[in-house]
């Protein structure tokens, strides 16, 4: 396969009947193909290069154990706390929990990359607390993909929660509006069906606290909670510290745990850069993956470029601004909550994102890589404008097989 070719191609699957595939879809446990009588599912499939799926898999490894290793460096050190923005009342349960053995800080996260037309890949993010679009890369896509005639690299994903859940154990799986906020829901439904464990789920805001004790109704006392809750809003929330507490003391085991808020902060990729920069930390292969595949990220915008500024814990686009080459706004996300009224920005150098001609028109591909269990495994298609918002569309993502694979 020539390394000139585009990235991607597209497979437009558009023209089969949408409604009973779409029902397909609900009765395997993706539920919101349609949002709002709008396709938030396009019926198309990403094909991604094997070569570049090769490429981004040890790229989402390497990564993987560099962040972890600034995230051990930033633990205990209350400057760099705020610095990533950590809110203070998490401090305390920070420092007194201990740390996760090496790349397991995290047993649920996806990194987001821009994968560009000509298969140059460059992190944007990594969502290590919270991320969602599981059950659209777990359930959904190796359907598409399997229907479409294409391989799907994302069938080891229940295998790698069940192990997960094996060890983390949890006997409750929480979000907020459990019933009614459908992707929330079904993801947490998800996770528990593939864990094979026997874990009730519950709305968030149904739990109450009672001296570190946290209970749902008046006898279930909850020792061991995967919480689809980001915890940054432990700052916010009027329960929020009484949680922390619950954590801090040992009555609660919270799933992801504590640290994952260190490789959820985006400061943490600043920080890795310019630990990067100065020469510290990082061995000679770890600095060439991070001069290959992480963009210069800093605290202040110190571009002459294009750059693009972000709360370090935005989430869905919220908070995203691009700037063009003078450093004027070219563009900023209208829809997703501003979460940079309530913790610091970074500043990240622009990168490119692969574009795909779909029924849509042309859209740009994000392209996420969950991590399970400490193993990368799992593509999630984004499609939408120039910023990845909650008006993006759900595109599965295949990948082309090798000629060596084929034999």
């Amino acid at each position: 396969m020539s390394a000139g070719e585009s990235a991607f191609r597209l497979i437009d699957r558009t023209q089969l009947e949408r409604e009973p595939r779409v029902e397909a879809l609900r009765d395997l446990g993706f539920g919101w193909a349609d949002l709002d009588e709008e396709a938030y599912w396009l019926d198309c499939v990403a094909v991604m290069r094997g070569d570049i799926y090769t490429e981004l898999e040890t790229a989402a490894g390497k990564l993987w154990l560099i962040l972890d290793k600034a995230a051990r460096y930033v633990h205990g050190r209350h400057d760099l706390y705020e610095l990533l923005g950590i809110p203070p009342v998490l401090w305390e349960m920070l420092d007194l929990c201990p740390l996760p053995e090496p790349g397991l800080i995290s047993r649920y996260a996806r990194f987001d990359f821009a994968v560009a037309d000509d298969g140059t890949i460059k992190l944007l993010e990594l969502n290590a607390d919270t991320p969602t679009g599981y059950v659209e890369a777990s359930i959904a896509t190796p359907w598409v993909c399997a229907d479409a005639g294409v391989a799907s690299r994302n069938e080891g994903m229940k295998d790698l929660v069940a192990a997960a859940w094996a060890v983390e154990q949890p006997d409750t799986a929480a979000c907020v509006a459990y019933g009614s906020h459908q992707e929330d829901s079904g993801t947490i439904e998800a996770l528990v069906k593939h864990s094979g464990l026997a874990v009730e789920c519950v709305d968030c805001l149904d739990l109450w606290i009672d001296e570190g004790t946290v209970r749902v109704g008046e006898e279930r006392v909850i020792r061991r909670m995967f919480a689809l809750y980001p915890k940054e809003w432990m700052a916010v929330d009027d329960a929020g510290d009484a949680l922390a507490y619950a954590v801090e003391t040992g009555k609660l085991a919270l799933f992801n745990g504590p640290h994952s808020i260190l490789l959820q902060s985006k400061g943490l990729v600043a920080a890795a850069w310019g630990m990067y920069e100065l020469g510290l930390l990082f061995d000679e292969e770890e600095r060439a993956a991070i001069a290959k595949y992480i963009l210069p990220t800093y605290n202040k915008p110190v571009f002459s470029g294009s750059f693009v500024s972000k709360s370090v814990f935005g989430r869905e686009g919220g908070s995203v601004r691009l700037f063009d080459e003078e450093g004027e706004l070219e563009l900023e996300d209208e829809e997703g909550f501003d979460s940079s009224v309530l913790f610091p920005v970074v500043y990240q150098k622009r990168a490119e994102l692969a574009r795909i001609e779909t029924p849509e028109g042309e859209l740009h591909l994000l392209t996420g890589m969950f991590v399970l269990n400490g193993k990368p495994c799992g593509l999630l298609g984004r499609a939408g404008g120039p910023i990845t918002g909650n008006a993006s569309h759900f595109i599965a993502i295949g990948v082309e097989e090798l000629e060596h694979e084929q034999e």
